[in-house]
């Protein structure tokens, strides 16, 4: 259970980072962000970016898909299974 003592950190300041963009719309962890139809291309990339530059990880290719990045929970959950201390401190 360590992964939640690092995904709920990285949730938030996830969470933080979609809401600073979208400071008009009230976003949830749990939302699609992809669905509220303000992801574009460019912003997909700032995402994959901010999670690798954030949080110090790389994200291999097979990483990179649209259900890894759809919301603040997705991609806190990613965030853990990355991080190898997380899992080797449980």
């Amino acid at each position: 259970m360590s992964t939640i003592t690092v995904t709920q950190p990285a949730q938030a300041e996830i969470l933080d980072f979609v809401r600073d963009r979208f400071p008009q719309v009230e976003i949830d962890a749990a939302q699609d962000i992809f669905e509220l139809g303000f992801v574009n291309s460019l912003f997909a990339m700032e995402l994959v970016m901010f999670v690798e530059k954030t949080f110090f990880v790389t994200i291999p290719n097979d990483e990179l898909r649209i259900d890894n990045f759809r919301s603040a929970d997705a991609m806190a959950e990613l965030v853990g299974r990355l991080t190898p201390s997380a899992v080797d401190e449980g």
